[in-house]
C-alpha cells in the first residue's frame, strides 16, 4: 500500500458531486457537494452514520447510480457505467450459491470484459485458492461455508478479474471479532502484494484506523465531508498497533466526532417520521 499520498498519481476525483433521490413520499438529498481523491495504492475510509450517504458515493464510484451534480472521474474520464476495472465487495458475501468454490473464482474470468484462456483460468483460480486459505474446499458450495470462509471467496472473486480499485461496504460488518481481525490481516497482505487502490465503507472507527491510509468522516444527512483524517501509522500494521497510547487516542478522537453524527442523524430520522 502506498504510504506517500503526495507521490502517486489520482485515480479517482469527486468534485462538487450532489445526489438527491425522488420517491413517492418527497426527494431526500443524500449527497451534497462532496469532494475528494483517491490516489494510486492509496486505502481510504468513510466513516458516518447509517443512512448517511456513504454507500451513495461508493454506488456512483461503481457506475451503479449517477450524480445528480458535479464530477466524478476515474484515470481521467468520466464514469459511464460499472467496469472491470472496479470490483464491488458488499457485506452480504455477494456469492453465487449454486457455484462451487472453484467455479464462483472461476465466474468473473469467464465473463467476455475478461475473459482468460482456461489455462490462464486455471492457473489464477489456483492463486487465489491458494492465498485465500481456501485450498481443500475447491469442490463445497457456499451453504457449506463459515461466514468468514465465504467471505474470503467473495474477496478472492474480485480479486481474480485483477480490478485496479476495490470498493468495500461493511465487508467484514457481519464477522465475528478474531474472524474479523484475521480477514483484515490477510486484506493488508493481499495489498501489499498486489497494490490495489481501496475505497472502503465502515462504522467501526478502530478497523478504519488500522487499515486506512486515510479517513473521511461524514456528516449526517445530506453527506458532506467534516473532516480528512491521515493516518500517522507505517505499514505493516500489527494487532499490537491496536493497544498503543497514540492509537487509542486517536480512536476516541474520531468516535467522538462520528457519534456526534450519529445523534445528528437519528434527530433527522425522528423529525421526518
Amino acid at each position: 500500500m502506498e504510504t506517500q499520498r503526495q507521490e502517486a498519481r489520482e485515480r479517482v476525483i469527486f468534485k462538487n458531486v450532489s445526489k438527491t433521490y425522488h420517491g413517492d413520499h418527497g426527494s431526500v438529498k443524500v449527497v451534497e457537494d462532496v469532494s475528494f481523491k483517491l490516489a494510486e495504492g492509496e486505502f481510504v475510509s468513510l466513516i458516518g452514520p447509517s443512512g448517511c450517504g456513504k454507500t451513495t458515493m461508493l454506488q456512483m464510484l461503481a457506475g451503479f447510480v449517477t450524480q445528480d451534480t458535479g464530477q466524478i472521474t476515474l484515470d481521467g474520464g468520466p464514469i459511464k457505467g460499472p467496469g472491470s476495472d472496479r470490483g464491488v465487495i458488499f457485506q452480504e458475501y455477494g456469492v453465487f450459491p449454486w457455484l462451487t468454490v472453484e467455479k464462483n473464482i472461476d465466474f468473473g474470468l469467464s465473463l467476455r470484459c475478461n475473459k482468460h484462456l482456461e489455462s490462464q483460468r486455471k492457473e489464477l483460480v489456483a492463486h487465489y485458492l491458494k492465498l485465500m486459505h481456501l485450498n481443500g474446499f475447491e469442490n463445497a458450495y457456499p451453504k457449506h461455508l463459515s461466514g468468514g470462509m465465504r467471505q474470503r471467496l467473495a474477496l478472492a472473486r474480485a480479486y481474480a478479474v485483477n480490478p485496479n480499485i476495490l470498493l468495500m461496504d461493511e465487508p467484514f460488518g457481519a464477522l465475528d471479532a478474531q474472524t474479523r481481525l484475521a480477514l483484515q490481516l490477510q486484506l493488508m497482505e493481499v495489498l501489499t502484494e498486489e497494490r490495489k487502490t481501496v475505497l472502503l465503507i465502515t462504522h467501526s472507527v478502530e478497523e478504519a484506523i488500522f487499515l486506512s491510509n486515510r479517513i473521511l468522516i461524514i456528516s449526517a444527512r445530506p453527506s458532506k465531508i467534516l473532516r480528512v483524517v491521515d493516518v500517522p501509522f507505517p505499514y505493516p500494521r500489527t494487532p499490537e498497533l491496536t493497544a498503543t497510547p497514540e492509537f487509542q487516542r486517536l480512536r476516541l478522537e474520531l468516535e467522538e466526532v462520528s457519534m456526534q453524527q450519529y445523534a445528528k442523524q437519528q434527530e433527522l430520522a425522528a423529525e421526518t417520521q
